[in-house]
């Protein structure tokens, strides 16, 4: 169950609940989602977290009025499994708590794994015990190399080091203009061509990074 007296990040909720962290910037700016700390400051409580997962569920279905009624029966049944939004739309509150649960038990052994240390490439983050930084492998995941080409060129990482990889990246977005491979050290090994759809100028495909070391 999450912390009641843990606060979150926009950018730790957005990894949790499976939103962009524009969106949940937005949600707090809609006052979906409000600031936890009194101070200001733009912080969620783990039951904010269910709403953002909720919301992200219901999406733009729901009008403003609608969807403030579903939040705020919410936070009047917290136990609940099921919560009426009206007389036609019933919300699976349990699920998205188990949902929400599963993620912040991800990030939480996410922060595990990563570490940084002046003396390993710069201070950049890499998985623990390892010189292999976290936000290159992310980012090679994001230009199309797939798992499998990363596990065959990363002997000591694993499917799941990589799911959260994923979930302490989103948590921790690198901020400033991002690294290159070269930047981190990394050199490309291979590449691979991914069918684009047809340019009617050039007709030209993007090479795709498969693996780097």
């Amino acid at each position: 169950m999450a912390d009641a007296a843990r606060l979150y990040t926009p950018a730790e909720a957005g990894a949790v609940s499976g939103l962009k962290l524009k969106a949940v910037h937005n949600a707090i700016d809609k006052r979906i989602v409000g600031d936890a700390s009194g101070e200001g400051g733009r912080f969620l409580t783990g039951e904010d977290l269910v709403r953002l997962r909720v919301w992200r569920g219901v999406g733009d279905t729901l009008s403003a009025e609608r969807r403030q009624r579903l939040f705020n029966a919410i936070r009047a049944a917290p136990l609940a499994r099921t919560v009426k939004a009206d007389d036609l739309l019933i919300v699976d509150v349990g699920e998205a708590r188990r949902q929400v649960d599963r993620r912040l038990r991800d990030l939480e052994a996410a922060e595990t794994v990563v570490c940084k240390d002046g003396a390993t490439l710069g201070g950049e983050a890499v998985f623990r015990g390892t010189r292999i930084p976290v936000y290159g492998v992310v980012a090679m995941l994001e230009a199309g190399a797939s798992v499998e080409e990363l596990l065959a060129g990363y002997p000591k990482l694993t499917a799941r080091l990589l799911d959260l990889a994923r979930t302490w990246v989103a948590a921790h977005p690198r901020r400033g203009r991002p690294k290159s491979l070269g930047d981190l050290g990394l050199t490309v090994k291979s590449v691979r061509r991914a069918p684009l759809k047809p340019d009617p100028l050039s007709g030209r495909t993007k090479a795709v990074p498969s693996a780097a070391e």
